[in-house]
């Protein structure tokens, strides 16, 4: 026998060059049976360890690819899509291996996730997502909570309730947007309205047409203050260079909310938060409306239990929540707090202790810190 077939080269193993190679169980090498095994199964997992090449086609694809599998005796397997380029294959239209990030665990995730969002009006299990991608439910749950912070069923709820608050700020009725969004009853959805979005969705509609909103405009250490609140309390929390600017980002948040400034009710709240800024009074008395997902809750709590004073890393959030590899779901959390100081998003730093991004600037995070940063 040839010994150029006993010995594979560093990079590359190839079945072209031997003919018992069509069958791996006549001598074939482990790694390349256990590839060839990965591609018959379109195995996600195995996405940006390797890649396979068709010569009858010229093509190269990633092993979860959807085309129809090629003859055993065709394939030539690379490790990385340049090899299989340098060798004169072309990338594959359909599956795109070259986009796969090198991060196997993440493509699988992301796979999971577009397969959870097309199918978000039929009820999905746990099961079903395992067998679509050959995990078992358990590692599925496992892998998926730890990439992104959240179980699939919880993403699911996000997902459905993300569509259902976008079907209502675009006007449609609450029962159009409930099946849009993929509810099937109206129990279900009026079960997680009040935590998801704050207020009954007939109040949401259309940026909470039928939800009064209260704001007042302050004056505070860091510029022009903004406190809007609904009648169950406090929604936004912002700051910026004008009252313009304020009112503007407002209107954004709830288009079609009716919109009053009363500076006369809501005084107090500014007091709170000015004295706040200060070190004078503590934030967590202010009464939240908020909306926000399972992991908001999540990092937002943490967040108001940091001490005046003290800081986190994401890295330090993130382990604190018990999701140690959620850094950036984390960090995405912080930049979606819509109540600047009630939640304390500007005590989270990079992990070298550098200041990282701030909802309402950089300057004012720095100035917060500087002023925590003082006895009171």
């Amino acid at each position: 026998m040839n010994s150029a077939i006993l010995t594979p080269e560093p990079r590359m193993t190839t079945a072209a060059t031997n003919p018992q190679a069509a069958d791996f169980r006549a001598g074939e090498f482990p790694e390349t049976a256990k590839q060839w095994q990965a591609v018959l199964a379109r195995d996600a997992a195995s996405d940006g360890k390797f890649v396979f090449a068709v010569s009858s086609t010229g093509i190269y694809c990633r092993p979860s690819c959807p085309a129809k599998r090629p003859r055993r005796e065709n394939v030539t397997f690379f490790l990385r899509p340049q090899e299989a380029e340098s060798a004169g294959f072309r990338e594959c239209l359909r599956c795109r291996p070259k986009s796969v990030s090198g991060n196997p665990r993440q493509e699988l995730i992301k796979s999971v996730c577009r397969y959870i969002e097309q199918r978000l009006d039929e009820p999905v299990t746990l099961a079903q997502i395992g067998a679509e991608f050959r995990l078992s439910p358990f590692h599925l749950q496992r892998t998926f909570k730890a990439m992104l912070g959240i179980t699939p069923k919880e993403y699911v709820n996000s997902c459905r309730m993300r569509g259902f608050r976008h079907n209502l700020k675009a006007g449609h009725s609450v029962t159009r947007a409930m099946h849009d969004a993929g509810y099937n009853s109206c129990s279900r959805l009026y079960s997680r309205t009040a935590a998801e979005l704050g207020m009954e969705p007939a109040k949401y509609r259309r940026g909470a047409i039928a939800a009064p909103i209260r704001y007042t405009c302050a004056e505070s250490p860091l510029g022009r203050l903004l406190i809007a609140a609904t009648d169950k309390g406090i929604c936004s929390i912002a700051f910026a260079d004008s009252d313009e600017e304020l009112e503007q980002g407002l209107k954004q948040e709830f288009p079609f909310a009716i919109r009053r400034r009363d500076d006369r009710e809501l005084a107090e709240f500014a007091k709170k938060v000015v004295q706040r800024i200060r070190g004078q009074e503590l934030a967590s008395e202010l009464p939240l409306d908020i909306r926000a997902t399972a992991f908001q809750r999540r990092v937002w709590t943490y967040l108001q239990s940091i001490a005046f004073g003290e800081t986190r890393s994401y890295s330090q959030v993130a382990k604190a929540i018990r999701q140690p590899s959620a850094v950036r779901a984390v960090a995405r959390a912080c930049a979606t707090n819509p109540v600047a100081i009630a939640i304390p998003c500007h005590r989270i730093l990079r992990s070298n202790g550098d200041l990282a991004g701030y909802r309402w600037g950089l300057a004012r995070k720095k100035a917060l810190l500087g002023l925590e940063a003082r006895e009171p």
